[in-house]
């Protein structure tokens, strides 16, 4: 296999599966793996619930544009990133310029079902998830749709098998 010496950056809406599947393209491609979520807490020093409470949405995607263009230059890495990121377009710019955008797509039943099961999203605290998460799908999907590669997940598909889905679709979309 050739080996990837750019960076793979994920993106999707929130519950898609791109730390999961980010994990499991790391080990695959012997890259390093890092979540921009975890990497953003660890600059602020609390959690994004907090950045939220504290700075807002907007204060909070300040901080993560400037993460995320820090962790690109420390690349190749395989990185997940938050569900707004690539909405930014300056964000969206440094990541077309350094990266292979990957758009983890989902319908709206796979992603009500993931993120049901945990508390810690802030977009969806104390409203309709299913109207959030569709109102996101309306605004995001043509937008995540200039990524690179899209992938459709599906629910019974094992982490590790779309691993290798997004593999195989990087070395097609690298010609190799």
């Amino acid at each position: 296999m050739h080996k990837i010496d750019k960076n793979i950056v994920l993106v999707g809406l929130m519950g898609v599966g791109k730390t999961r599947i980010g994990r499991e393209i790391a080990k695959i491609l012997h890259m390093p793996f890092i979540d921009a979520d975890r990497e953003i807490e660890i600059s602020a020093g609390c959690s994004i619930e907090e950045i939220f409470e504290l700075y807002g949405e907007q204060g909070f995607r300040e901080g993560e544009s400037r993460v995320i263009e820090r962790l690109l230059k420390e690349g190749p890495i395989v990185l997940a990133t938050g569900g707004g990121a690539f909405i930014n377009p300056e964000t969206r710019s440094r990541i077309k310029n350094d990266a292979i955008s990957i758009w983890l797509k989902a319908d709206i039943e796979l992603l009500l079902e993931r993120t049901g099961r945990t508390n810690h999203r802030p977009l969806l605290q104390n409203t309709d998830p299913r109207k959030v998460l569709t109102s996101l799908m309306d605004k995001r999907y043509p937008i995540y749709s200039e990524a690179d590669v899209i992938i459709n997940c599906v629910e019974n598909i094992s982490p590790r098998a779309m691993g290798h889905k997004v593999k195989d679709e990087i070395i097609e979309y690298m010609g190799y």
